[in-house]
């Protein structure tokens, strides 16, 4: 039985732009053994599609870090000039806008062009910036991005921009860490709100959480995060934040990287799929069954040995029905929730 499955975080475009020129559209379309997705490999998992990032643009120093034993001192990175941004976030939104045309997936703009590109058996995808440094404080660029199909939108990764603070990696440690919103970022939620463009509260800090939970009327949305009090690291969520999310009729996808499921906070990838099913457990007891959703961090973090790519996604599956979770519920966490989403957030 394959159950299909949409997922809330990949970091795809960002390896795909990282490789030759001339093999970033082949190594996906074709398929490689480099990576965590590419279309046969996602084709054969059952995914329906998911939350494509743009992340900009890759500080190697700083992703390192994270693996690192001694990642837990992590302070956050330097600022990242716009410009050097923004080279980076338009290459990776170049290469998803050629991927549609090579008839590779979809670009999604509301929950019903996700049905209709499910149905025509085309990988649909949201088109997602994780760290808004790419757009400028006149959200000049912003337009053009929307243009293009932007529809969600992470403020921070975990480090400082015009707009707010994330977190960083740290463990163990609580996410209230640094200040809030500033005024521009405040704008941005506001403007988000206007044009159904869901805020991705993962790698933002505590107190721009609040601020976003303050201002925005929209369901609040944690793509790929965990449980705090399985996994104190700064990159989960806390009991406050959690009850704050199902208040707003919100949804969290269950992050796969091994060391924000893990309860001593290791990058270590013999992580058992029971790890994985205590912070589902723990997900679905503080946000109920609609608020638990996927996001994997494909091709951004380490995954359990269980799991590896996107081909293991079934396995986790058989995890749950095995656990006792109902295949309606499984249905659920795989797709539907993501769905019910994006309807309340996107349109």
């Amino acid at each position: 039985m394959t159950i299909p499955f949409f997922d809330g975080h990949n970091d795809t475009l960002l390896r795909l732009l990282e490789k030759p020129k001339a093999e970033r559209l082949s190594g996906f379309i074709d398929g490689s053994k480099e990576g965590h997705i590419d279309l046969p490999r996602a084709r054969a998992a059952g995914m329906a599609g998911g939350f494509f990032a743009m992340f900009p643009p890759p500080v190697k120093s700083s992703l390192a870090s994270v693996a690192a034993p001694d990642y837990a001192k992590g302070d956050l990175p330097p600022l990242l000039e716009l410009s050097e941004a923004a080279k980076s976030t338009n290459g990776m939104a170049s290469l998803l806008l050629q991927l549609e045309r090579a008839g590779a997936l979809s670009i999604c703009r509301t929950a019903g062009e996700i049905r209709s590109a499910i149905e025509a058996e085309k990988l649909a995808a949201i088109f997602h910036i994780e760290g808004a440094e790419a757009i400028d404080p006149d959200f000049d660029s912003f337009e053009v991005l929307y243009a293009a199909g932007l529809r969600s939108i992470g403020i921070t990764w975990s480090r400082a921009n015009a707009f707010g603070t994330g977190v960083p990696f740290r463990f163990p440690a609580d996410p209230d860490i640094g200040p809030g919103l500033t005024d521009a970022g405040k704008d941005l939620v506001r403007l988000c709100d206007q044009r159904g463009v869901t805020i991705d509260l993962s790698h933002l800090n505590a107190a721009g959480f609040r601020d976003v939970a303050a201002i925005s009327t929209r369901p609040l949305v944690a793509t790929h995060s965990n449980v705090h009090a399985i996994c104190a690291s700064t990159r989960n969520l806390t009991d406050w934040q959690l009850a704050a999310i199902r208040e707003s009729g919100g949804l969290v996808g269950l992050n796969f990287a091994t060391g924000f499921l893990r309860q001593d906070g290791r990058f270590v990838a013999d992580t058992p799929l029971t790890t994985m099913l205590e912070h589902l457990d723990a997900l679905i007891e503080a946000l109920g069954e609609d608020g638990v959703a996927l996001g994997s961090d494909f091709d951004g973090a380490m995954m359990p040995t269980e799991i590896g790519d996107v081909t293991g996604v079934p396995h986790l599956f058989d995890a749950m029905l095995a656990h006792g979770y109902g295949e309606t519920l499984v249905r659920k966490i795989a797709l539907d929730n993501w769905l019910g989403l994006i309807e309340r957030t996107i349109g």
